[in-house]
């Protein structure tokens, strides 16, 4: 019983796992409600008025989200700096209440300041929020100068329960935070494979539901890595421990992509093209009845099995169900041994089910320290020997160059203050002929629009996107608002529930954000005795206009036109493509090593920030439909572009430790092709006027010089090599006629 008891707890630990990775967004929810909670507690203690406990609660609220620093200390130092800038504001809105020029005047400038301080990292983005949000609050209370003794109350009362929460009630460690975020990891990388497993059974009318399933198990799983990359510095004792952490991690999802490679491969009569896993909509390949004979298919759903055993199973529980004979079995398919009699690409896939077990040996070496080798085979102790002899090459790696500073109106954060500051303006003015009283609800969404946005269509996505929440969410404020009637803390408790759905939901979705904070304003507005159904109606309007007045600015002061944005981080990509591709056959060929893992990672992220920028073009109500489709096809290719570099990268960084993998010179050679390609792309995005053309010819393995008389043309991991960079070099040639490029044939 106890043991199917914690079989359960643990089946159910690693869903929640999977879908909240380090459990961010629950940490969010529960703090935030958490400090709510508190505040409203104290202030109730004391016996103050309605109003009194909603400031407090906004306050608990802002000082809570905004602050975003990783480590605990500077956390503090922020939140203590917070209160200060807290009070200063509430008392400048309270006094200015009644000077409506000079008031508005001073609430752009603050805007403005509130932008602008953004440049200075987290903690400048933390505390112009909070003098933000917190002018907000006293406009929303309607404060007056006589009650300004007890705002302030409650004010700092909400900063220290916001202080308690943090870091009393529910602490969040960077140790802690990547610790979650590696069982999120595993658990996504358990799903991933039981999806690939999938792939076996599969038939025609299938395969297209089992890829779409595959593609978003990928994707999440390179998700949950980039997040464990961003939480490395903080979260390990030393460089060291952080590097070995990092490329375990990166071996695993490298290792776990190709066996999906490889199983879809063995359905289909002719290897699997790459994109098929990064193109949403991408037709699936041709299928047949089975992937090999009854025997092999039988063996390798049960070892599909065994591997995501392998991945899941905490060592604590390792002898009670023979890991170690799992693990065995599984990483001598590397070593050719056992291999069931099947067809090439079948026999394929278990090689590359002991690639991935090979890969998750490691992941458990470095998650979980030393492991049990008492029953290793030969197989297994060399692949040990080899992880090993990688760990201790691990160095210190190499300090990167700095990055280029950009000064004035090319400052990001000059310009978007610029820019809110003048749609704020707009905003008041429109927003005064709605309402005298309410004119604020237009700003506060003018300056939301231009949070985390860099270009017009994010900011007219965004737009959108606020004002559909705000119509469902005064649906909603409707409903809550007569079944909670005249009952405060009825109310009040329904605000913490629907507080904490909204910060739950909120990198999930912003409507949905959008949804829950105005059904809250519903309730407050209750609360405050000012409900009515002209006033949600307003606030429809109001969050209108402001939209529209970001969107104006965004478009017509210091413009950044989509196309603009995405053209530079395209060239961003490119650049960081060809570092990789370079130093990894720079490396594999017999130069000196580099630290790829992190340049791969720059890859990574800066593919990432071009995701999210075509996001206005990829949008499904976009009218440009040619345009949507060119766009997500480039990120596709894209995509598949920088697996096939990270996976060269990730052999290029077992060369100096493994016996069996030897520099090839003449790799040098066939990759020049695609590098002067990439070069001849990156042009013509930065000038379109730019006489560029890309070449095809021979394939990659025809570009070898022969070897010697009588000597093997290339081993096992040079073919491998060369498989990368040949559909690199298709990719990269698929990017010339969306991104209007030539290609020349030579004759």
């Amino acid at each position: 019983m106890k043991a199917a008891g914690r079989s359960v707890r643990t089946r159910l630990r690693d869903r929640v796992a999977a879908s909240d990775p380090g459990l961010l967004r629950l940490t969010a929810g529960l703090r935030t409600v958490g400090a709510i909670a508190l505040t409203l507690a104290v202030l109730a203690v004391f016996g103050v008025d309605v109003k009194h406990l909603v400031a407090g609660a906004i306050a608990a609220m802002v000082a809570t989200f905004a602050i975003r620093e990783k480590e605990r200390g500077p956390q503090a130092v922020t939140l203590a700096l917070g209160l200060p800038v807290a009070l200063a504001s509430m008392t400048l809105s309270t006094l200015l209440a009644s000077r409506v020029v000079i008031g508005d005047a001073v609430f752009v400038v603050l805007i403005f300041c509130a932008v602008f301080v953004r440049r200075f990292g987290d903690r400048g983005t933390a505390l112009g929020l909070i003098g933000f949000q917190v002018y907000f609050v006293s406009l929303f209370v309607g404060a007056e100068a006589s009650g300004l003794p007890g705002l302030w109350t409650a004010v700092a009362v909400a900063f220290a329960s916001s202080a308690v929460v943090r870091f009393a009630v529910v602490p969040a460690t960077p140790a802690r935070i990547l610790r979650l975020l590696r069982q999120a990891f595993r658990a996504r990388l358990a799903q991933l494979i039981a999806t690939q497993s999938e792939l076996l059974d599969a038939g025609p009318d299938e395969i297209e539901k089992v890829l779409d399933r595959l593609r978003d198990g990928t994707a999440r799983l390179h998700e949950t890595a980039l997040m464990i990359q961003s939480r490395l510095e903080e979260g390990t004792p030393d460089e060291s421990t952080a590097r070995l952490v990092q490329r375990r991690i990166a071996d695993a999802e490298i290792a776990a992509e190709r066996l999906g490679l490889l199983l879809l491969t063995a359905r289909s009569a002719e290897r699997a093209d790459t994109l098929t896993l990064h193109l949403p909509g991408a037709p699936a390949p041709s299928v047949g009845r089975s992937p090999a004979p009854g025997e092999a298919t039988e063996i390798l759903r049960r070892d599909l099995a065994a591997l995501r055993t392998l991945v899941l199973r905490p060592p604590a529980e390792a002898r009670g169900i023979a890991l170690s004979h799992l693990r065995n079995r599984l990483v001598g398919y590397r070593d050719e041994e056992n291999l069931p009699e099947a067809t090439a690409a079948v026999q394929d896939v278990f090689r590359g089910i002991g690639e991935t077990a090979r890969a998750v040996m490691g992941l458990r070496i470095a998650l979980d320290g030393p492991q049990d080798e008492s029953d290793d085979t030969p197989a297994t102790t060399r692949s040990r020997e080899e992880l090993d002899a990688e760990d201790a090459a691990i160095d210190a790696g190499e300090e990167t160059a700095p990055e280029e500073k950009r000064t004035g109106l090319r400052r990001p954060t000059t310009r978007a203050a610029v820019q809110v500051a003048v749609g704020s303006s707009l905003a008041i003015v429109g927003g005064e002929f709605l309402s005298t009283q309410r004119w604020y609800w237009a700003v506060l969404t003018c300056w939301i629009v231009f949070i985390n946005t860099a270009s017009t269509g994010e900011i007219l996505v965004k737009g959108y996107r606020r004002l559909l929440g705000t119509v469902l969410g005064v649906v909603a404020g409707i409903v809550l608002a007569g079944v909670v009637g005249n009952h405060t803390w009825t109310a009040f408790g329904l605000v913490l529930v629907l507080i904490f759905a909204m910060f739950y939901t909120a990198p999930l979705s912003y409507t949905l954000m959008s949804f829950f904070v105005t059904a809250m304003l519903g309730l407050l507005y209750t609360l405050l005795h000012t409900y009515s159904l002209s006033v949600l109606l307003l606030r429809v309007e109001e969050t209108a206009l402001g939209a529209a007045c970001g969107i104006v600015a965004a478009a017509l002061v210091l413009p950044i036109r989509t196309d603009r944005r995405t053209n530079e981080l395209l060239g961003t990509v490119l650049e960081r493509l060809t570092d990789v591709t370079e130093g990894a056959v720079d490396q594999l060929s017999g130069g000196p090593a580099a630290d790829l893992l992190d340049t791969a990672r720059e890859l990574d992220q800066a593919l990432g920030d071009l995701r999210a920028a075509t996001q206005p073009l990829t949008h499904p109500i976009t009218p440009l439909r040619a345009r949507r489709d060119t766009a997500r096809y480039v990120v596709a290719l894209l995509e598949t572009c920088a697996y096939h570099a990270r996976s060269l990268a990730a052999t290029a960084e077992l060369l100096p430790t493994h016996p069996s993998i030897a520099a090839d010179p003449r790799l040098r050679g066939a990759v020049r092709r695609t590098v002067r390609n990439i070069e001849a792309i990156a042009a013509r995005v930065a000038d379109e006027d730019a006489e560029t053309e890309v070449e095809t010819g021979p394939s990659i393995a025809s570009l070898l010089e022969p070897d010697t008389a009588g000597a093997p043309r290339y081993g096992r991991i040079t073919g491998r090599v060369l498989r990368h960079l040949e559909r690199l070099d298709e990719a990269v040639t698929g990017l010339a006629r969306p991104l209007g490029v030539s290609v020349r044939t030579p004759k």
